[in-house]
């Protein structure tokens, strides 16, 4: 059956494991459509309609792979494949979903780092077998992060000390989640002052509440140090082989 035809995608699963799958589509049916059917096929889903929204998506949740529709009102899936592909690291993979399968369509996506191609109208159990088939080619990430006591579980979101979960504020998660894809890598300040959108003196206030949830002394951090003239990075503990 084609797209338009599959009604009978079953229930939701909560699993925390599963794959993560952000849907951008502005057509409601098809991202309708595509979240039942692979929730029923063990995937986690999210969906957005349209570039900006799928923005503030990625901005707060980790997701590991894209469908994204190419033709959208405003912004384009092209243009947020570009974003896409400057900034994730690693990247995601992306499957991009169109009508417009012409050449040159096709070898423009590409050209800007698309994995796959799928036209309209699709088989639904095509499209997850190839999501599935993209996500085994992707070099695997590191999961926790552990320095000293602490165990950071970037999936998650969870910051714990031998086993006792500490609790974080929205922005603490969002700061700790950024440090640890990138441990021990200093994280410039701009790049921190962009990802909050707060000011320089309010980075400083929030790294300061997060080291005193992380050090015994905040005043000489261990873990959360301070890259003169440049940023701040993560000291995590070598990972094991």
């Amino acid at each position: 059956m084609r797209y338009a035809d599959r009604a009978d995608a079953g229930e939701p699963r909560a699993d925390d494991e599963a794959p993560h799958v952000l849907i951008v589509d502005d057509d409601h049916r098809i991202r309708s459509l595509l979240e039942r059917f692979l929730r029923k096929e063990g995937f986690r889903v999210t969906s957005a309609e349209s570039a900006g929204q799928a923005r503030k998506r990625l901005e707060g949740f980790l997701f590991d792979a894209v469908v994204l529709d190419v033709m959208m009102p405003g912004e384009d899936g092209f243009s947020l494949l570009a974003t896409l592909r400057a900034d994730a690291n690693p990247p995601l993979p992306v499957l991009m979903l169109t009508a417009r399968t012409e050449p040159d369509q096709r070898i423009h996506g590409l050209e800007l780092g698309a994995d796959d191609y799928l036209g309209k109208p699709f088989e639904p159990r095509e499209l997850a077998l190839r999501l599935t088939n993209l996500m085994r080619r992707r070099p695997e990430t590191q999961r926790f992060v552990r320095f000293g006591r602490f165990v950071f579980d970037i999936r998650r979101e969870e910051l714990s000390s031998e086993g006792e979960p500490i609790r974080l504020t929205d922005r603490e998660r969002r700061l700790m989640r950024l440090f640890a894809s990138r441990p021990g890598a200093t994280i410039p300040r701009h790049e921190l002052v962009a990802d909050e959108d707060l000011g320089d003196r309010a980075i400083d206030v929030q790294i300061n509440r997060l080291r005193r949830k992380l050090e015994d002394d905040p005043a000489a951090p261990r873990y959360l140090q301070t890259i003169r003239g440049l940023g701040y990075r993560l000291l995590a503990d070598p990972t094991e082989t």
